[in-house]
């Protein structure tokens, strides 16, 4: 069944969320109190083409595998996206976090953490990281999707998430807006 939206009010979709803010559905893989819609950002066929005016996702595609899956939810974004929708993706910045991890001013415990954004926290089945992004493979993931127009930015402040999160000062996500 695809949801369809009236053109009084586009749908805005955040994709991995939990808390519930006006004007936006979450679509997450995990029920919850906040969650509009259960289910994998692989598969949006519930929404129509062209249906969805924002899509917003905080540190949900490494959670993908690289070979089969990342490429076909950046083609359902796409897809879903309207005519100049916006796509807001953030993710963890391998490039910045190695160079961390490998900074010898950091100590053992700061490396199992600097571990653990590289390989997810672990805490459940969902929870494991599958895919490591540097601009130039997320950039490369984007135009295959569709993509032709996007730009790293420093933060959305939108949601208090990971796109907010700095370790020892420095950001450690890797924020894109695409446009379709």
């Amino acid at each position: 069944m695809r949801e369809q939206t009236s053109s009084h009010s586009p749908l805005r979709l955040h994709l991995g969320g939990t808390t519930p803010r006006g004007g936006w559905k979450i679509l997450n893989i995990q029920a919850g109190p906040g969650v509009d819609f259960v289910g994998s950002v692989v598969d949006l066929s519930r929404f129509g083409d062209g249906s969805i005016a924002e899509v917003y996702a905080s540190h949900v595609y490494e959670h993908l595998s690289y070979k089969n899956e990342v490429a076909r939810a950046f083609k359902e974004v796409h897809r879903v996206l309207a005519r100049g929708g916006v796509f807001r993706i953030g993710v963890p910045d391998l490039e910045i976090i190695c160079r961390m991890f490998l900074d010898p001013k950091y100590d053992a415990r700061a490396h199992y953490h600097f571990m653990r954004i590289i390989y997810g926290g672990q805490m459940d089945g969902f929870d494991f990281h599958k895919a490591g992004f540097t601009i130039g493979i997320l950039g490369a993931y984007l135009r295959g999707a569709g993509f032709s127009s996007f730009e790293r930015v420093d933060r959305f402040a939108m949601f208090e998430d990971c796109t907010e999160v700095t370790l020892d000062g420095i950001p450690i996500s890797l924020n894109v807006r695409a446009v379709k």
